[in-house]
């Protein structure tokens, strides 16, 4: 074996820290890009929220850098830092959120200048602070979450109203809490009450308070809570309607009603009145009543309690006609949302004291390229969201002209190629954020679809589609509902080609029963 020296040479690529944080912040979404801001301003303190109404100079930095080219060695290496799996031919693409990027130090530790740059300031001037000046109909959701009561709360304040002794007090308490988010008590009394008894004989004791707090859980509001299965929480629900001053019903069909969930589950599903009417003796049209009856019940009686996130969704580019169009091509207008555009700038005390502390400042400079950076960092985010969103508009005009009908087969790669940017670019770009439209508000990620091949020899988006499936269904007869193979045959005339199980998944998809569960008593 014989040992040797010898020399190398090699070429090696990484991502910086500017870019990692650059891929970082255009996949966030517009709440999390807001913690991300929040944080920052926590940890740097040379950063800086702009308050009040001035207008700062927004950053030398924007859409002429952004479409600066990035090495292909760089891009070929992000695609393999995020899992990219596009083809060979994309790899050309040019990625936008590195452009300005791939030539700045590979750390934060500056140019060796202590010199603030002055346009280090403010960007997104023309959105206002945030929590002020954001209109009459600003929701906090804070305030939202604070007004918010649960279903055991509810019912707490209910049982409040009883007079009770201790132990069954305790009993009916442990059994609201033992309720699940539906309202529905999962648990037998006997599992619920063998792991509190000391021997059997506490056993027999603890099921006459538990049974005696079932029954006052069952006069409660909203009607159907405590039930252990759905036959028992429409029959509660129906109960409470012959206890109820205000019903001016038919008490007969509400009795009926009641013998109906006594049948099996599936004939009323599926609403077969020649079947109940032969199990209930009865004749069909009270049992057609009765089943109307039903299916205004609710099933699930803690649904309006259910403590959901309460997520209210914030533009990030609003889409209106131009200023005296009329929504012609070419007329719309398409902007960033300024309130969703953080105001911040590098602070100037501080940076003026840095300035005057001369070498002995220099330990602060990495937070000084941590702030410059930031900023630029957010500020090519919605540079990069802008002009996507304006292709979007360009390529679907016929969208926000006549709505989803009119929207176009449109695929990632298109906008890709019109941008010289790679896709898993616009794949980030188009996650978790929204736009704001004439005829909505939707995902960017809405107006990409497949197409399903036409007569003309032309393709029809998929969204186009649905929306034609939800107008088929919205003007069908309610006593002749539209199956899913006429669905089918109707397109067709439209010169759409979709099959029986295409047509069953776009309606599934857009939550549409099947045509036996649409028919109309």
């Amino acid at each position: 074996m014989k040992l040797g020296v010898s020399l190398k040479t090699s070429q090696n690529l990484a991502l910086t820290p500017q870019l990692q944080q650059s891929i970082r912040l255009l996949q966030l979404s517009t709440l999390e890009m807001q913690q991300e801001v929040e944080h920052m301003l926590e940890v740097n303190p040379f950063l800086e929220l702009q308050e009040g109404e001035e207008r700062a100079e927004r950053e030398e930095f924007g859409l002429s850098a952004a479409d600066a080219p990035v090495p292909s060695g760089e891009k070929a290496l992000e695609r393999e830092a995020f899992g990219d799996d596009a083809g060979d031919e994309a790899a050309a693409a040019h990625e936008a959120e590195g452009q300005a990027l791939a030539d700045a130090p590979a750390d934060w530790d500056g140019d060796g200048s202590l010199d603030i740059s002055p346009n280090d300031d403010e960007w997104g001037g023309d959105a206002p602070p945030r929590g002020q000046g954001g209109g009459d109909d600003d929701v906090d959701a804070a305030d939202i979450r604070g007004a918010h009561i649960s279903l055991s709360d509810f019912l707490h304040q209910q049982a409040g109203e009883f007079f009770l002794s201790p132990t069954d007090r305790a009993a009916l308490d442990f059994l609201i809490e033992s309720l699940n988010e539906d309202g529905y008590l999962e648990d037998t009394l006997e599992d619920l009450a063998l792991p509190l008894a000391r021997s059997l004989e506490d056993v027999d004791e603890l099921l006459h308070h538990f049974q005696l707090a079932l029954n006052l859980l069952h006069t409660m509001e909203p009607a159907g809570v405590g039930a252990r299965d759905l036959a028992e929480c429409l029959q509660l629900q129906i109960r409470a309607l012959e206890r109820s001053e205000d019903y001016a019903g038919d008490m007969a069909v509400l009795a009926l009603a009641r013998s109906l969930c006594a049948q099996p589950l599936e004939l009323i599903a599926r609403r077969d009145v020649r079947q109940l009417c032969a199990l209930l003796h009865a004749q069909p049209e009270p049992v057609r009543q009765a089943l109307a009856l039903i299916a205004r019940l609710e099933p699930k009686p803690g649904r309006r309690f259910a403590d959901v996130e309460r997520n209210l969704i914030v533009p990030d580019v609003i889409v209106r006609p131009a200023p005296g169009a009329r929504g012609r091509q070419g007329e719309f207008e398409v902007r960033l949302n300024p309130d969703v555009m953080p105001r911040l700038r590098i602070h100037e005390a501080y940076a003026s004291a840095l300035r005057r502390s001369g070498a002995e400042g220099a330990p602060l400079q990495q937070h000084v390229q941590e702030a410059r950076w930031f900023i630029k960092n957010i500020q090519q985010r919605f540079d990069t969201i802008l002009r996507v969103a304006k292709v979007i508009v360009q390529r679907q005009q016929a969208f926000f002209q006549h709505g989803e009908v009119a929207m176009r087969p449109l695929v990632l790669r298109e906008v890709a190629e019109e941008l010289d940017m790679h896709e898993s670019t616009i794949s980030r770009v188009t996650t978790a954020k929204y736009m704001d439209t004439p005829h909505g508000t939707f995902e960017l990620k809405h107006f990409f679809g497949s197409g399903l091949e036409t007569d003309s020899g032309a393709s029809a988006s998929s969204t186009a589609v649905r929306a034609l499936i939800k107008q088929l269904v919205a003007s069908e007869n309610p006593q002749k509902p539209l199956s899913d193979n006429q669905i089918s045959e109707l397109l067709k005339t439209q010169g759409i080609e979709c099959a029986r199980r295409t047509v069953a998944k776009y309606r599934e998809a857009l939550r549409i029963a099947p045509a036996n569960l649409r028919k109309s008593l």
